[in-house]
């Protein structure tokens, strides 16, 4: 991570740890910021969808981001700005300049399946906060697929400088550096993390380390700088944790994990429901397992 690049590097998003009322604990999640950091993290992404940013109040949402700002420092800070307006989306985004950070994450419109148009025109009023924006490509839930060509044109109009992209597609990777080498490509699913780091990815927006923060770093670094032989067993060992996040409950699955490896996870706010038996034994056996393995 750079001060001109505030995206690249291991950005963990960030679980929101509730209490027994589902209330917020900001003390508990200023703590984890700074744990987040201390064990070799890059910084952090609040109000992503790992951090159930969806059900919180306006006032909650602020205070995430201003609680991981006072924590670790705003060049560390990436909120994610999604909202279903644009003007609320630039909203978000001054409000987090105004708190101190570098950078905000964009998903694309996501009330309706947007047009082209409608997606430059997103990009363009949210990019008018004055901060880089890293878009957030997630044609699963949002049903808007920020495929290459689109997104070469948003970096060409000067409306964004990086892309976490989730589609699941490594293919893209290649395709994205011939159309828009200087788009920065950011990590977004962790089960295919080896994939796209050995294809050139700048950065990962990251799950799993919530939980297991210096074995993740560990597998991003070794991955990123060509060590193949340190990565790969590494993510053979943790990928039955990883492609959780790829999951409709991978929420859950996370704070399951960072309470088995003695953080505090939590409850989610509804409309999540807890993880079915089976799902949870699985959960468990493969956090105990990792654990084990010595991978925190």
């Amino acid at each position: 991570m750079t001060d001109h690049h505030p995206w690249r590097g291991v950005l963990v998003a960030t679980a929101l740890p509730l209490n027994d009322d589902l209330s917020v604990d900001f003390d508990r999640y200023a703590e984890h910021c700074a744990w987040l950091v201390e064990n070799g993290c890059d910084g952090v992404v609040p109000n992503g969808s790992l951090g159930e940013y969806q059900v919180l109040t306006p006032e909650e949402r602020s205070r995430v981001v201003e609680t991981a700002v006072a924590s670790i420092g705003g060049e560390r800070v990436m909120p994610g700005v999604a909202a279903y307006g644009s003007a609320e989306a630039r909203r978000w985004a001054e409000q987090a300049g105004e708190a101190g950070c570098r950078a905000v994450m964009l998903l694309p419109p996501n009330a309706y399946r947007a047009d082209e148009r409608s997606v430059l025109d997103h990009y363009a009023e949210v990019a008018r906060s004055g901060l880089p924006v890293v878009a957030y490509n997630n044609p699963i839930d949002t049903k808007v697929d920020l495929v290459p060509e689109l997104l070469a044109r948003l970096h060409g109009e000067g409306y964004i400088r990086g892309v976490k992209e989730f589609s699941g597609d490594v293919r893209r990777a290649y395709r994205l550096a011939e159309l828009a080498p200087e788009l920065d490509l950011l990590i977004g699913a962790d089960d295919v993390l080896l994939e796209l780091a050995i294809a050139g990815a700048k950065g990962w927006v990251a799950g799993y380390p919530n939980a297991l923060p210096r074995a993740c770093v560990e597998l991003y670094r070794a991955a990123a700088g060509g060590d193949l032989g340190t990565a790969l067993p590494l993510y053979r060992q943790l990928h039955p944790l990883l492609r959780w996040d790829s999951q409709v409950e991978f929420v859950q699955a996370i704070k399951l994990s960072m309470d088995i490896a003695g953080r505090h996870g939590g409850p989610c706010r509804p409309p999540r429901a807890a993880l079915l038996p089976g799902q949870e034994a699985a959960v468990r056996a493969a956090t105990e397992k990792a654990l084990a393995a010595g991978l925190g």
